[in-house]
C-alpha cells in the first residue's frame, strides 16, 4: 500500500495563479478605499521640511490681566492661548508650546516633522557667521571706556572708605565727650542721670 501511493501522481491539487490574485486583491483594496472616502484615491501630499519659526512666540502679553468672559465672547478672546492655525484654545503656556511644536499644528502649516539634513558647507557657513558675530562683539568692547568705568568705580570705593573713616572718627569723639561728661558728673557728686540703681 505504501509503495502504491508513492507511485501515483499528486496533481489532484488545484493550482493558483499568484499574479492574477494579487491584482484582484489590489483592485479590491482600492475600491474599498474609494467607497470609504467617497472620492478616488490620490497620491500622498508632499509636505515641506520642518523649519524654525521666524517670529517670537508671545506668552507674556496676557500675563496678570483679567478678562470678562461671557457666552458671546469669541473663542479667540477666551482665557488661555489661542492658535489661529488650528482654531483651538490651550489653557497654559507649556501646553501651548507643546501644541505649536506638535505634529497636528505642523501639518496644518503644511510641514512634515522631518528636518532638513545640513550639508558640510552649510555648517561651515554657520560657523563663519557666528565667528563674525563674536568679532563684532569684541570690536564693540571699547578698552578706553572700560578703563574709565574702572576708574570711576575705584573713586566711588575710595569715597565710600573715607566716609566710613569719618563716621568712625565722629563716633570716637562722641564717646570721648560722653566719658568726660561722666567724669564731671562724678566730681560734682552725681552718679548718673535718670538711673534708679544705686552703686554702693
Amino acid at each position: 500500500m505504501a509503495s502504491g501511493s508513492g507511485s501515483k501522481n499528486a496533481d489532484f491539487r488545484r493550482k493558483w495563479d499568484k499574479d492574477e490574485y494579487e491584482k484582484l486583491a489590489q483592485r479590491r483594496i482600492t475600491e474599498e478605499r474609494e467607497k470609504k472616502d467617497g472620492k478616488p484615491l490620490q497620491p500622498p501630499v508632499k509636505r515641506e521640511l520642518l523649519r524654525h519659526r521666524d517670529y517670537k512666540v508671545d506668552l507674556e502679553s496676557k500675563l496678570g490681566k483679567t478678562i470678562v468672559i461671557t457666552k458671546t465672547t469669541p473663542q479667540s478672546e477666551m482665557g488661555g492661548y489661542y492658535c489661529n492655525v488650528c482654531d483651538c484654545v490651550v489653557k497654559d503656556s507649556i501646553n501651548f508650546l507643546d501644541h505649536i511644536n506638535g505634529k497636528k499644528h505642523q501639518r496644518n502649516l503644511g510641514m512634515s516633522m522631518r528636518v532638513e539634513r545640513s550639508t558640510l558647507d552649510q555648517v561651515k557657513k554657520r560657523f563663519e557667521i557666528n565667528k563674525k558675530k563674536m568679532e563684532e562683539k569684541q570690536k564693540d568692547y571699547d578698552f578706553e571706556e572700560r578703563m574709565k568705568e574702572l576708574r570711576e568705580e575705584e573713586e566711588k570705593a575710595r569715597a565710600y572708605k573715607k566716609e566710613k573713616q569719618r563716621e568712625k572718627k565722629r563716633k570716637a569723639e562722641e564717646d570721648l565727650n560722653f566719658e568726660e561728661d561722666d567724669e564731671m558728673a562724678a566730681v560734682m557728686g552725681f552718679s548718673g542721670f535718670g538711673s534708679s540703681k544705686k552703686g554702693h
